[in-house]
């Protein structure tokens, strides 16, 4: 039946026999090294070259992480041929799942261990549960939808924390609301926007040259767009100017994370055999977290959380040794547990506890699957028609 599928659709021969892509995997786990970096490194003196290097890691790891989200969970609702309407709502079942185990999860790590970084993993839960309503929308909303709000959400929700209602409300009891969706570190009206764009990208089709080609256009378009709006933002000042700066920066970060993704899929999909296997050799530290995503990122919140230590009276927790001791750990990590394994061990629970694997294959008449049993942000794998 897989030959039979394949023949019938010669644009999804690249995907048939495999169940990730590389490049969503690379992405995911670049961004997690970013995030380690934001986390573990200690400061540099503003300036040097050190402290250039690692402003890269301030906020595109973040947006790179939820662009990728995005991306899985178009994967995981189908992909370039959405899920069937009769499938729908045993998938919105599952993602709502999915969702309360993220929120559950996040405030666990954040109110047991009290690290001192903050934890991205509940605000993501209510993301999800946000995209519900609209993952299934036609793919040129769910672009002009992610694309408008972008441009408006992260100005608006640093325009709206700098309020006294809002300060107000962030001292009171009503402090973890307003922190979740305005002035946290991963406010959902921001990442929410990414997400749909990550979704919309997914929609037009991962495996399609053209697809790659002008997410990558357009993501090079939104950075070098950046650059003379930030220069003319320079000359002015007040809460105007900051947000209409925020936005722009947001803007354009997710267009740098776009372009790479786009590259990533490029070098992993596109070319000789011997160049898309080195490419994947080389980039399999990188893949092997991004599939595991979860348990990765959940693991280096336990790690930090340990090292914490008081220096002057501060608590501290980043060091290059420990720095370098996550990133290389978790890249050997998930190599091992990948090759072992196969699927990472939070990622399963995930999965069992939202009932995907008690779903087998669903076929209709003729013999044609309607949704594979993948999960976009485990498998990446795309539905075979």
């Amino acid at each position: 039946m897989r030959d039979a599928e394949t023949r019938s659709d010669p644009v999804a021969t690249p995907f048939a026999a495999a169940r990730r892509v590389d490049g969503v995997d690379a992405a995911r786990g670049l961004a997690l090294v970013g995030m380690f970096v934001a986390h573990l490194a200690p400061d540099a003196s503003a300036g040097t070259l050190e402290a250039t290097l690692l402003s890269v890691a301030d906020e595109r790891p973040r947006l790179l992480f939820a662009l990728a989200a995005g991306i899985g969970l178009g994967l995981l609702t189908g992909g370039e041929r959405p899920t069937s309407q009769g499938d729908r709502g045993e998938l919105r079942r599952q993602l709502t799942v999915r969702a309360v185990l993220l929120l559950l999860l996040g405030l666990l790590l954040m109110y047991i261990l009290q690290p001192l970084v903050s934890v991205i993993l509940d605000e993501y839960g209510i993301a999800f549960l946000l995209l519900l309503p609209l993952v299934f929308l036609p793919r040129p909303l769910l672009l002009g939808l992610g694309a408008g709000l972008l441009v408006i959400m992260p100005g608006l929700a640093l325009a709206l924390s700098a309020t006294e209602p809002v300060r107000d409300a962030r001292s009171g009891r009503t402090f973890l609301l307003v922190d979740w969706f305005l002035s946290g570190s991963y406010p959902v009206l921001v990442w929410v926007p990414v997400m749909l764009v990550g979704l919309a990208f997914a929609r037009y089709g991962l495996r399609r040259p053209s697809t790659t080609a002008i997410a990558g256009l357009v993501g090079l378009a939104a950075v070098v767009a950046y650059l003379p709006g930030n220069a003319l933002l320079d000359m002015g000042s007040g809460t105007l100017a900051d947000a209409v700066g925020t936005s722009l920066v947001t803007f354009a970060n997710v267009g740098a994370g776009l372009a790479l993704t786009a590259a990533l899929l490029a070098v992993t999909q596109w070319g000789t055999d011997a160049t898309r296997r080195a490419a994947s050799i080389a980039l399999s530290p990188l893949s092997a977290m991004g599939s595991m995503p979860l348990t990765v990122y959940t693991a280096h919140v336990v790690v930090i959380s340990q090292a914490i230590r008081i220096e002057d009276g501060v608590p501290e927790d980043d060091s290059w040794t420990l720095l370098a001791l996550t990133i290389l750990g978790s890249m050997a990590f998930a190599l091992a547990w990948r090759r072992w394994v196969g699927r990472g061990p939070l990622e399963a629970l995930f999965r069992w506890v939202s009932g995907r694997d008690r779903i087998r294959r669903r076929s209709e008449p003729g013999g044609m699957r309607t949704w594979e049993d993948s999960d976009g942000s485990e498998t990446n794998g795309e539905p075979t028609r």
